[in-house]
């Protein structure tokens, strides 16, 4: 991960929650009252997450003590211990809420998407997360995708060439929107801006879609919302084209229907829902006072 992003994040979510001060800790609690606690996890999942719940702690007291006992991407029971903490009760009771939140929102999607590909275990096939993540913390949620086993796509539109039909619409010299050249024209302009390095996918539709981007010689092609009959078909017609194209299959993807759709031969599925839909593994921390 980036670690500077990684701060600004922490840093941001640490504001957003103290502000000017919190009021109930500052009110309550001595400036030299110490803690020991516990953060648990209470439901079965994969973790991930911890450290950067570590480093919320620190950033507010760098001599908390965290002490990480399972690894981001291990599968955890109901009621396993995850870390323990020491340290200034104040600082972790500011930090509490945000350090739990990381901790929560990255294990539910490191659970979700251990899901995703375990259920299609059997077959060549990855499991590819999408860019449909909570504004300002991709990086995160990414790195929880992986911890879950899956894979990243693209991060930002800044490091992969990705056409898509918004694209498509205005790649006619006569304005009008439709024609058979959209998709030769538009990985043309890509190849020549992308030069050797980069690889170039287009979205396709329908099955005439696919065999003008493998005219074209896109480097993959996104099947999008094609129903598992038809995502065969177009995997008949890549690997019968003779070319390495990547095919990817996406839209409307579920845990009924994965394995379907990887069975139709596809090399990777990407999933929006790993990321915008997975739901928060329920964590708490169990603090008790330090006396003498």
């Amino acid at each position: 991960m980036n670690l500077l992003q990684v701060s600004q994040i922490i840093d941001q979510a640490l504001s957003e929650d103290i502000g000017a001060g919190d009021l109930t800790t500052d009110s309550v609690i001595a400036p030299d009252a110490l803690a020991t606690g516990e953060i648990i996890c209470r439901a079965a999942g994969v973790a991930a997450g911890i450290p950067i719940a570590g480093l919320c702690f620190r950033r507010l007291d760098s001599r908390i003590t965290f002490e990480q006992l399972v690894d981001d991407g291990a599968r955890v029971t109901r009621n396993r211990v995850l870390a323990r903490i020491s340290g200034s009760a104040q600082p972790i009771l500011k930090a509490e809420r945000v350090a739990l939140n990381f901790i929560q929102r990255l294990s539910g999607i490191a659970t979700l998407t251990a899901r995703y590909v375990a259920a299609v275990s059997d077959y060549p096939v990855k499991i590819l997360d999408t860019r449909k993540t909570t504004p300002g913390l991709r990086v995160l949620e990414k790195y929880a995708v992986r911890a879950g086993g899956g894979f990243n796509h693209r991060f930002a539109l800044f490091d992969g060439i990705l056409i898509k039909d918004n694209h498509l619409i205005f790649q006619h010299e006569d304005g009008s929107q439709s024609g058979s050249n959209q998709i030769e024209r538009a990985v043309a302009r890509a190849k020549r801006l992308a030069g050797h390095l980069r690889k170039i996918e287009v979205e396709a539709e329908t099955l005439d879609q696919v065999k003008q981007a493998l005219r074209a010689g896109a480097d993959a092609i996104l099947l999008d919302n094609m129903d598992v009959a038809t995502l065969a078909k177009a995997v008949e017609i890549t690997r019968n084209s003779r070319r390495p194209v990547i095919l990817e299959a996406s839209g409307n993807v579920s845990l009924s229907n994965i394995k379907k759709i990887a069975a139709a031969g596809v090399d990777v599925i990407s999933i929006g829902a790993l990321t915008h839909s997975a739901p928060a593994l329920d964590v708490s921390l169990e603090l008790q006072s330090v006396v003498g």
